[in-house]
């Protein structure tokens, strides 16, 4: 069991214990009976001494997003293999390979569980702050997406998620609304205000969406989901960008 230690550490904090520690633990430990090698080695602990119990870790996060992938991928009853080739193409894009493997390792035994995704959303939402559930639901389309189209079960599962985790309509919405094909509509949508809304109030709906989707917001998880939501903030800026242009004000 030594051989996990430095994973188990880096998920010590608040996600090692409710139902997200319930599903984690008992897929490590399906790994660790099949294990012939050392499968686990994912970094140093990122939760020790001098550290913030419920500050979310990069671990926490990562732990919170295997299982929700794993949730919406079932969303239809059925693993596709296109989607588990898109999520590991996706991780390791995230990741790199060594990590993204262990990680698949993980999801696949996940996968063969029962996920209560109230339980667990709510777990997530208790102990993560804003920026990192917006993240996390940026992602779960980005899987939910991985056929190019987001089907109407996964629309729902990923309304569960979202109203359990305490992410607003209007913040589903625009999210939502980044994977759609751009339109007068959504170009909207994603700044959280209607086409009927004055060019004051477009610029004033900018600089307050800029604020709360700015990278800087997960600094605290890590370079690479740093990355990850400089390509959210794009997807706000193009839209603005987009409005700007069709009104001809600067």
């Amino acid at each position: 069991m030594a051989k996990y230690a430095k994973w188990l550490g880096g998920t010590a904090g608040w996600a090692f214990g409710g139902p997200i520690g319930a599903l984690i633990g008992f897929a490590l430990g399906s790994l660790y009976d099949n294990a012939s090698g050392d499968v686990m080695n994912w970094g140093d602990p990122q939760v020790g001494p001098g550290s913030t119990p419920n500050r979310t870790t990069a671990g926490d996060f990562e732990a919170s997003l295997l299982i929700l992938t794993a949730a919406v991928m079932k969303a239809d009853n059925s693993i596709k293999k296109s989607e588990l080739e898109f999520v590991k193409r996706f991780l390791i894009a995230q990741f790199g390979e060594e990590k993204a493997q262990q990680q698949l390792l993980l999801l696949r035994e996940i996968l063969k569980q029962p996920i209560e995704i109230q339980k667990v959303s709510v777990q997530i939402r208790t102990f993560m702050d804003l920026s990192s559930r917006l993240q996390l639901l940026q992602y779960l389309f980005q899987v939910a997406n991985a056929d190019q189209e987001i089907h109407g079960n996964e629309v729902d599962i990923l309304t569960r998620i979202a109203t359990y985790m305490g992410i607003s309509k209007a913040d589903f919405m625009s999210i939502k609304a980044m994977f759609l094909v751009q339109n007068n509509e959504s170009v909207y949508q994603i700044l959280e205000i209607p086409k009927s809304a004055t060019d004051d109030e477009v610029k004033k709906a900018y600089r307050k969406m800029a604020v709360k989707y700015h990278p800087d917001k997960v600094s605290h998880l890590g370079p690479e989901h740093q990355d990850a939501a400089k390509e959210k903030f794009q997807k706000l800026t193009e839209a603005y960008e987009r409005i700007k242009k069709e009104r001809g004000f600067k």
